[in-house]
């Protein structure tokens, strides 16, 4: 059983402060009786919820795939900086979601947002290895010897190498200002605290830009920087298997 305002909240309808309105507007209904208290029982699997006369589907857990754009943290709450929540409506922030994982400050890409706690436990458990995949920039160009390295492990100075990653060294590029591009793409099976800049300065590389661009199933696409998607029916399926 749930209250009709956390349902209606986690439905998506409005902040805590929004529904108390609707409900006061006598716009909410259940089994078609007006809401007449904030604080009234449902049960969300039997009972039919409107909200203006359109039934309301319940959804209790939400998935969202956000572009993170370098230059806010990964957190819900900073004094200096831009967080990655603020990109999110108060609507969508008041279902609880929160990161799977974290970017740098200066990291680009893919983050998953849900409010799912046994899904996020599973991807951030060390014992799943979910595959991430990282393109980055460096500062020069990346000896080919790396790739059989890191498919080894590397020693980035804790007590354990890397576990194996997958390194594919991509072609040199020239930009628009006629300087050479040296870039590559690492797959990792961890996180380790800053753990792709590591294993390229263990290989005498300096990361210059740092984006990830999938993380298991789940690829960026189309998605531009500071935009964010729900997750597809399949893709969440995928997921929990």
């Amino acid at each position: 059983m749930l209250r009709i305002d956390k349902y209606l909240t986690d439905c998506g309808i409005g902040t805590r402060s929004e529904v108390k309105k609707y409900i006061k507007a006598k716009q909410i209904t259940v089994n078609g009786e007006i809401v007449a208290k904030p604080e009234q029982k449902i049960d969300e699997n039997v009972d039919e919820v409107c909200f203006k006369g359109q039934p309301i589907t319940y959804e209790k857990y939400v998935y969202y795939l956000f572009h993170k754009p370098a230059g806010c943290v990964t957190a819900k709450q900073d004094n200096v900086h831009k967080t990655v929540m603020e990109y999110f409506p108060d609507d969508i922030r008041a279902k609880d979601i929160a990161p799977v994982g974290r970017l740098d400050l200066d990291t680009e890409g893919l983050l998953l947002f849900t409010n799912d706690g046994p899904l996020t436990h599973h991807l951030l458990s060390p014992t799943h290895h979910i595959p991430k995949t990282y393109y980055a920039i460096l500062d020069k160009e990346v000896p080919e010897t790396a790739v059989e390295l890191f498919k080894s492990g590397v020693d980035i100075g804790d007590d354990k190498l890397t576990l194996p990653a997958e390194l594919i060294i991509l072609p040199m590029s020239v930009n628009d200002a006629g300087d050479k591009m040296y870039s590559a793409e690492l797959t990792i099976h961890e996180g380790r605290f800053h753990q792709v800049k590591r294993m390229f300065e263990a290989v005498g590389c300096t990361v210059t830009y740092l984006k990830r661009i999938s993380m298991g199933t789940l690829t960026l696409g189309e998605l531009q920087k500071g935009e964010y998607r729900k997750l597809t029916e399949e893709e969440v399926n995928t997921l929990q298997k």
